[in-house]
Order: structure tokens, then C-alpha cells, then sequence
């Protein structure tokens, strides 16, 4: 008996394969260098850009050596070709798919084909077949982060007309007092009315930051300096964003010795391999009663 024909695979299947929405990614910026400071872009710092360097192997065709990521866009906008032929990119225009990573590549993907001078308004659902910020990055350039005061990167060398200066100084007037701290990465003080808080990426898995805070709270460790109170966590992107309400007559300079020292708690708290203690149970269940899911 001769062998069965194989059936060609029709077009059909090939659009649905490529139609299937991106899988959820629990630790979407896993492998990415830099990724706390990724998920502090994308969460907690109100208005920054980065620079990213794109791989020359996997870049699309004539696509500029860099990339500028933003927190966030004018008219949320997931990316723009300025008319200087600058891609910017902004990152908190939310995800259509489950996975930030295929979603932010996806922008930057789309907005190196614009024409210059062009936004890119909306942003399909990624597919399983697109790349992913880990195709398409140079896996040794740092993620070279800069907070701003405002929105004014938004301009370049664009003259505004009287629309647009009021929409800018509206954003402006939102835009929530952020500094980076030095002493660890992805760290950042923020003024948010009259109160201050310390907000830290943690660079662990969600389960170690926890149980390490857990140690540290019921062991009366996990204050920042004097008087700065743990307050709970934001989750977000497979980390853990613990929060401080810190004296709000101080300033950010204030807070650099204070979080290398609880950086230092924090380490040893996290090489810990004792179980937990009655206490440190305790204390956990208060500090995932007090976590907030972001997105």
C-alpha cells in the first residue's frame, strides 16, 4: 500500500494560527535587562523615557539603532514616528493581550513602519506570533530610564498651537512629583498631595518578596529609616511593589541610606531558609490582605 498523501495545511489554518491572541505571561519582562525598571515605567513612574537599542538580527527593516519608551503618550497613543523619524513608544497604553512584553514589541513593530510625522492611534491584539520585547531588544543595552517632571518630552521640536499648550499644561498639572533613588535599583520617592511615599520594585518572585517582608515586619524591621511605615504592595508583572508612607516634610536625598539599609535586612531576609515562624505566618497573611493587583 503506498503512502497516504499528506494534505496540504490550507490557508484557513494558517490565518487562524496567526489570529490567536498572545497567552497570558505571568513575569512578562522576565530576561529583560533591567526588568524592575520596566515594570516601574509601566506602573508606578508617572513620566519617563527610556532609551532601548534594538538587535540588529531581529530589528524590522529600517528601523532606527534606538527606540524611546514612554510612560505614557499624548492621547494615549502606543507610539509615534516623529517627523525627525524618532520612534517613541509609550507603555502604559495597556495591553490587548495577555502578555505586556508581545504588546510593547508589537508598538514598536508598527510604529518603525509609520511614515514620519504619524501616531500610531490603536494597537491590535497581539498575537501568538509576534515578538517579544526579548526577540527584539540587544539583550546587553540597559533600559537607560530618566524620570521628568512633566509631559514636555512630548513636544521635541514641534511648535504647539494653543490646543496643544493647554492639553500639556494639563498633564503637567497631574503629573505626580517623582524622584529616583540611587541606593538600589528601582526605587522611587513620589509626593503624592500632602503626604510622601517610597515605592520599590522588588527583583524577586512575588512569593519570596512577600515572605522575606513578612520576616522583616514581624521581626519590627521593615520600617524605612525612622518613621517610614510599610503600608502594603502593589503586584504587578510577576513582582512585588512594596509602599512607605515616609515623613512628608523630608525629601527624596533623605531616604538613599535608609534604603540600603533595608536593602541589606531585605537580602538576608530573602537567603533565609528557616520556615516560617507563627509570627512571620502572621504577618504574611497582613501583607497579602494588603496587596492590590495592578492591571
Amino acid at each position: 500500500m503506498g503512502k497516504a498523501s499528506r494534505r496540504p495545511r490550507s490557508a484557513r489554518t494558517d490565518r487562524n494560527a496567526r489570529s490567536v491572541p498572545a497567552a497570558f505571561v505571568a513575569r512578562p519582562f522576565a530576561g529583560l535587562r533591567d526588568e524592575t525598571d520596566w515594570v516601574a515605567m509601566r506602573e508606578i513612574v508617572p513620566a519617563a523615557t527610556a532609551t532601548v537599542r534594538l538587535a540588529a538580527a531581529t530589528a524590522p527593516a529600517d528601523a532606527p539603532d534606538e527606540v524611546t519608551v514612554a510612560t505614557v503618550l499624548p492621547l494615549a497613543w502606543p507610539g509615534l514616528r516623529r517627523e525627525s523619524g524618532e520612534v517613541l513608544v509609550g507603555i502604559q497604553s495597556g495591553s490587548g493581550s495577555g502578555d505586556a512584553s508581545r504588546d510593547i514589541a508589537s508598538a514598536i513593530v508598527r510604529t518603525v513602519a509609520l511614515p514620519p510625522g504619524t501616531p500610531l492611534e490603536t494597537l491590535p491584539v497581539s498575537t501568538e506570533q509576534a515578538p517579544r520585547l526579548q526577540d527584539l531588544l540587544d539583550p546587553a543595552a540597559p533600559l537607560d530610564l530618566q524620570v521628568h517632571e512633566g509631559f514636555d518630552f512630548w513636544v521635541g521640536d514641534t511648535e504647539l498651537d494653543a490646543e496643544g499648550k493647554t492639553s500639556l499644561e494639563r498633564a503637567n498639572e497631574s503629573a505626580i512629583p517623582t524622584v529616583k533613588l540611587q541606593a538600589v535599583p528601582s526605587c522611587y520617592w513620589c509626593r503624592i498631595g500632602a503626604r510622601a511615599y517610597v515605592r520599590w520594585v522588588l527583583p524577586h518572585e512575588e512569593d519570596v518578596s512577600t515572605d522575606a517582608l513578612a520576616r522583616l515586619h514581624a521581626a519590627r524591621e521593615s520600617t524605612l529609616g525612622d518613621g517610614g511605615r510599610l503600608l502594603g504592595c502593589f503586584r504587578s508583572s510577576g513582582l512585588l511593589i512594596p509602599v512607605w508612607e515616609v515623613d512628608p516634610e523630608t525629601s527624596a536625598d533623605d531616604f538613599e541610606g535608609d534604603v540600603a539599609q533595608l536593602a541589606a535586612r531585605l537580602d538576608t531576609a530573602v537567603a533565609s531558609t528557616e520556615p516560617l515562624t507563627a509570627a512571620e505566618r502572621g504577618a504574611k497573611a497582613g501583607l497579602t490582605n494588603r496587596q492590590v493587583t495592578l492591571r
